[in-house]
């Protein structure tokens, strides 16, 4: 029998509600990459996790499974001059309408992790949703969604990082990792760079009072 959700007074069974995650908020540069995913009733996906707490190798064996085996799955992509412009929870919300809006067949409901939930503008969908913190290490087509994200972008960054080289993008993934941000203040942000972000933008440097002599 189909599991089933009870919310607001409605049932939903587990073929009509989608995971939505993202990958890539925290980065200095790159895209932010949102991932939704429709699981079966019964799927074999083994190690099933939150995409932080798998290896990529573990992750990357997982990508093509879930998308093979998934009743629909999509992935939307914010990139940087948007994130820029918009900011970037903005920008999530985004890329996950996207995510949404790609799926082959709409849900019927939908449950985001973290503790907001995507704004009508930008799901662009009347569809119910739920957030659930944490959910990445709780509800399987959340922990899908996320894998989907992750995967995509590192493939995404690795490929980008050919035509950015310079910054390392292919061994951090756009991250701040020390390395990258003297990089950005050696050779300054490129197209992939969030400008907006306080260790891209280049910081105000006092006056230095000068000199009679």
């Amino acid at each position: 029998m189909a599991q089933v959700l009870l919310f607001g007074g409605r049932s939903y069974s587990a073929t009509e509600i989608a995971g939505v995650d993202e990958a890539g908020r925290g980065c200095l540069a790159g895209p932010v990459v949102a991932g939704a995913c429709i699981l079966p009733v019964e799927y074999d996906l083994p190690g099933l996790n939150d995409s932080k707490k798998l290896t990529a190798a573990k992750r990357e064996t997982l990508y093509p499974l879930i998308r093979e085996q998934a009743v629909a799955w999509g992935l939307g992509v914010a990139w940087p001059w948007e994130i820029d412009e918009i900011n970037i929870l903005q920008a999530t919300f985004r890329a996950m309408g996207r995510a949404v809006r790609a799926m082959k067949g709409e849900p019927r409901f939908l449950r985001i992790d973290g503790d907001k939930l995507i704004p009508n503008h930008a799901l662009g969908r009347d569809i119910p949703q739920e957030f659930v913190i944490q959910g990445d290490g709780k509800v399987p087509a959340i922990s899908a969604a996320s894998i989907l994200a992750k995967t995509f972008r590192d493939r995404l960054m690795v490929h980008l990082a050919k035509r950015y080289p310079g910054y390392g993008l292919s061994k951090h993934m756009g991250y701040g990792t020390k390395v990258h941000v003297e990089a950005i203040q050696k050779l300054g942000p490129c197209r992939l760079h969030r400008l907006t972000f306080k260790k891209v933008r280049p910081e105000d440097k006092p006056q230095q009072q000068a000199s009679l002599f």
